[in-house]
Parts: C-alpha cells; structure tokens; sequence
C-alpha cells in the first residue's frame, strides 16, 4: 500500500506486563525490545507506579542520560490519517510548535545528569509524517520503534523524538500512552506510542479551552506527559523515585490551572510535573497523595 510522507515546516495489556518501574517486560518474541517507560495510566486505572504517600516523593539520579534540547517529529499511522478532516493533526503540530521555551517545558530542567547541568534546555519541532498503512503494536516497543525507522529511514538524529500516534481506539487497554527508545541506522533515538483518544473518558483530561475537539485535548494532555518525562528519563536509568514513578506520573491527571499558555500563543490543559524543588519547599500543587511539588509553570 502506497506510504504517504508528509512533511509539515513548522495493551490490551494487562497491569502484570509492566513492572514496578512502570516498564514493559517483554515476551518471548520481543527479547530484544527496550521497555515501555512513563506509561499514562487511563483514569482510574490500577497499576503499581503510582505514587505513595509512606515513601519520599523526592526524584533520585541513577547514573543514565537526559534529553535536555529536544528535536520533534510527529508520526500519524493509520489507514483513516490520509483522508481525516478533524483538528488533531494541526493540534499536535501547533503543541509542539510552541511547547519548547515555556515556563511549563522548563518544569524539567532541575533534572541534571552527569554530562548535562541545569539549565534551559530547548524542544524543536520538524514537522510531521502520515504513514497510511495499518497500525499496531500498542503493547509491543519493538513495533512501534520499527515504524519510526520506518518512517524516518537516515534522517534519525540523537536528540530526536518521534512520538507515533496511531488511529487505533484503547479498546480494553489501562493507559493511554507510552515512551521508549529504538535505534534507527545506528542511531538510538527516542520513541512514543499514543491511542487515538477521541470519544475516550479514562483518557479525557476534561479541558475547558474552546475551539479543539476532546480527542486534541486528551492527546495534547499525554503528550505533554511523555515528552517531560521523555526528557527527564529518556532510557528508564536517570530520573525516577522510590516507587519507579517518573516527573509527570507522579502528577497525573492532577492540573494547577484550567490552561497553560504556550510561546505561539496557544491554550493547552496540561498536567504538572514533580520537583524536588517544589516538595522541599512547600511549593508547588498536590498530586494523588496529597504531596506537594507538581508545578506547570502558570
């Protein structure tokens, strides 16, 4: 079937498949995939990353890279992507288009490494591709990490991510959303698997802001989740705490305010992310647990 590449300028899974780091354990057939990391839980969703109140809430380093300057481009796959007249392709472009610089983008640049200090880091978005085949894998990295090597062949960079929005409904999966890593030409690049979010409550993120549908609002929602958490926490061994919960896990589907304002102007509902900052401090918004230290930046 014909590939259509467009270039803009600007599981079912059960609980028990991922593990406390909130990663995925492979099958037999996958040994070689790297684990899904950050995964959104739906709303309600029971799963053994969240947060809890008897251990310190505080992120701690162990050892592994960050993403502290960011290059973006989104994947749509699906047989309905070619001909689809909604507004969440434009969305997710005009969302990354004007995530990068924000007060909210720099609710991760605390997070340090052994190669990177602190400091602003930066997000940069190329554009977008629709690939018109079938989608899957949704529970499988190895998939999805195949059709972005697909997807971008030579043109993988190291700092590059490429978040793959399939037009696949959830169906009877708990989350909404994933990140991981492949390696494309030799080259590990960062990857990120997405539902289509439409019509889906245990993704729906209840956003006020007029002028988008829900299914733009729940993805803008999510990909804001794995993007933070994509570059606090890129390869699963750099930033997580005592529960294995990553930066936006630990506030999820807990908002500071209606709306956040981006550096092209748009509004997007956006969930917070953790500080170890903000909770020593007393600062910051309360998640699940009631511990403080979310901040988004408003």
């Amino acid at each position: 079937m014909k590939r259509f590449l467009v270039p803009t300028l600007l599981l079912f899974v059960a609980s028990a498949a991922f593990g406390q780091r909130e990663t995925q354990t492979p099958n037999s057939n996958m040994k070689a995939d790297p684990p899904a990391l950050g995964i959104h839980w739906a709303r309600g969703a029971a799963h053994p990353g969240q947060a809890r109140p008897s251990r310190s809430p505080n992120m701690t380093y162990h050892n592994g890279p960050i993403m502290k300057n960011v290059y973006t481009q989104a994947i749509f796959w699906g047989t309905s992507w070619p001909s689809y007249s909604g507004d969440e392709i434009t969305g997710i472009d005009t969302f990354y288009s004007g995530v990068g610089g924000t007060e909210y983008g720099r609710t991760v640049d605390e997070f340090t490494s052994t190669s990177q200090s602190n400091g602003s880091g930066s997000v940069t978005y190329g554009g977008h591709f629709v690939d018109n085949s079938a989608a899957s894998g949704g529970q499988n990295t190895g998939t999805i990490g195949a059709e972005v090597c697909k997807v971008i062949g030579t043109s993988a960079v190291a700092n590059g991510y490429y978040p793959v929005y399939t037009d696949l409904p959830r169906g009877g999966a708990q989350y909404c959303a994933w990140h991981s890593n492949a390696t494309c030409n030799g080259v590990n690049v960062k990857i990120g698997f997405f539902w289509k979010m439409d019509g889906d409550a245990g993704c729906n993120p209840q956003s006020t802001v007029s002028g988008q549908t829900e299914g733009l609002q729940a993805a803008a929602n999510v990909s804001g989740h794995e993007l933070s958490e994509m570059r606090n926490d890129p390869l699963g061994n750099a930033w997580y705490d005592s529960s294995g919960s990553e930066n936006s896990d630990k506030c999820a589907w807990y908002f500071g305010t209606s709306s956040l304002t981006f550096s092209n102007g748009s509004k997007w509902k956006v969930q917070g992310n953790c500080s170890n900052w903000a909770y020593n401090n007393s600062a910051g918004y309360a998640n699940s647990s009631g511990q403080r230290g979310c901040l988004d930046g408003h």
